[in-house]
């Protein structure tokens, strides 16, 4: 217990985050399948994901910059009022049978938005509520606490759904971002004093100097390319699992195979909050990158439920090593008053390469890898030797590319000097440990 000491602010508001992160993952799942059900239109479905990723993508930079100038507590405390109102005005829209389409695509809109601010203020919190040798541990509770709502989400949606019906999901989500509303006000989170030249720029260029700051730090830039690579790479392939497990068994698996791939999540989370991560967080990072890369690539290797459901759980064991590492090494490396910009720039990466990667996943496996795989294609005489031909095995050749090109990609990135040596290279930004201390002394003199 001694490792968890002086994280009773962290605690409450993780927690919160937990209830608020499950409710909207609830939503999220209930809400698509509604959709689907009420309209049987696809492309209805696909553009819910679109007003959730366009408004975000494009908020994002200022988002963070804002989130570097406002009280970061009041920002989430605001971000989970909205969204608590939204889903309550969209409850009551379809209660009373006037929910339309375009109520739908404004309201997960909305939600997006507070969650472009909502998740830079949360992360550049934590520094702020953690020392240096905590950073990691209480990062894999993040980590924890998003498999969780990833895995819990969909089935508390399943038993909802079918007992209090859809206005039922939708209130329940808007109590669980209430939860996050009273875990903040309980909550005390120190703010990072601005620097001077801040407090007389533009948003603009407020917006522009978190860029600036890491594109001038060859280590943190070459991070920051390596993770927008990676996320690429995901998002091709979390699109090619589903066929390629079809390709293999039938429907009814697909859920068991999502189901264990969530309990690697949840596994990787609770030892990584357990365990502390390793010692070298660009170890956390690449080393684990690289072993992501290998169980990607068995994926493809053999037509194989069970080899597909070992592959999948491993692969999600390390995602959260990877996620905490990586946030404790910027929280470590920048400046307090500048991180909101930093993480608000990953985001922009992540939302950027994650449709472009959706885009591509489909035309790639139909027209390049299952023709070269087919009985008669391309690579039937030379791979198609090695991992079979016919139908999903061009999918099983893609994770294998996808699979070798992000373990050479953390490979070249450990070669790289500025990178493997960031954490050697770059000081530690002052973390505030006594803007803390000053913060909480204010607070208890005022009480």
């Amino acid at each position: 217990m001694s490792r968890w000491s002086g994280l009773r602010d962290f605690l409450l508001i993780w927690s919160g985050q937990l209830i608020s992160g499950v409710g909207s993952r609830l939503t999220s799942f209930a809400l698509g399948v509604w959709v689907l059900q009420t309209t049987g239109s696809t492309t209805r479905f696909a553009l819910i994901f679109v007003a959730m990723a366009v408004p975000a993508l494009l908020i994002a930079p200022f988002a963070g910059a804002l989130v570097d100038r406002w009280n970061r507590r009041r920002t989430m405390i605001g971000c989970e009022a909205i969204a608590a109102a939204t889903m309550l005005a969209m409850a009551a829209l379809l209660a009373s049978g006037r929910l339309a389409m375009a109520h739908i695509y404004l309201g997960v809109a909305v939600t997006a938005l507070t969650n472009a601010f909502l998740q830079p203020a949360y992360q550049a919190s934590i520094p702020l509520l953690a020392n240096q040798e905590q950073l990691t541990r209480v990062n894999g509770m993040v980590q924890t606490g998003f498999a969780v709502a990833q895995v819990g989400g969909p089935l508390l949606a399943g038993v909802l759904v079918s007992s209090i019906s859809m206005p039922g999901v939708l209130l329940v989500d808007a109590l669980t971002f209430c939860a996050g509303v009273v875990a903040l006000w309980l909550a005390r989170v120190p703010q990072p004093q601005r620097s001077p030249d801040a407090q007389e720029q533009s948003l603009w260029r407020e917006a522009a100097t978190g860029f600036r700051y890491v594109r001038e730090r060859r280590g943190l830039l070459g991070l920051l390319i390596v993770l927008g690579i990676s996320n690429f790479m995901f998002g091709l392939a979390s699109i090619a699992i589903t066929p390629l497990i079809l390709s293999v068994a039938d429907p009814g698996l697909l859920g068991v195979q999502m189901a264990i791939g969530g309990a690697g999540l949840l596994i990787g989370g609770l030892a990584v909050s357990t365990w502390g991560g390793p010692q070298r967080r660009i170890v956390g990072v690449l080393g684990f990158s690289l072993l992501a890369g290998l169980f990607l690539a068995v994926h493809g290797l053999w037509p194989s439920f069970a080899l597909l459901v070992a592959a999948g759980f491993a692969f999600f064991l390390t995602v959260p090593v990877i996620g905490a590492s990586n946030a404790a090494l910027w929280q470590s490396k920048v400046p307090a008053d500048l991180q909101g910009r930093c993480f608000a720039i990953q985001r922009v990466l992540s939302e950027a390469a994650m449709p472009l990667a959706y885009c591509l996943a489909g035309p790639l496996a139909e027209q390049v890898f299952e023709p070269w795989l087919s009985a008669d294609g391309l690579l039937a005489g030379s791979v198609g030797v090695v991992i079979g031909t016919g139908p999903g095995r061009g999918l099983g050749l893609m994770f294998v590319v996808l699979g070798v090109a992000m373990m050479l990609t953390a490979a070249l990135a450990w070669s790289v000097r500025a990178i493997r040596q960031v954490e050697d290279d770059l000081p530690d930004a002052p973390v505030a440990a006594a803007q803390t201390r000053k913060a909480d002394n204010t607070m208890e003199c005022a009480a």
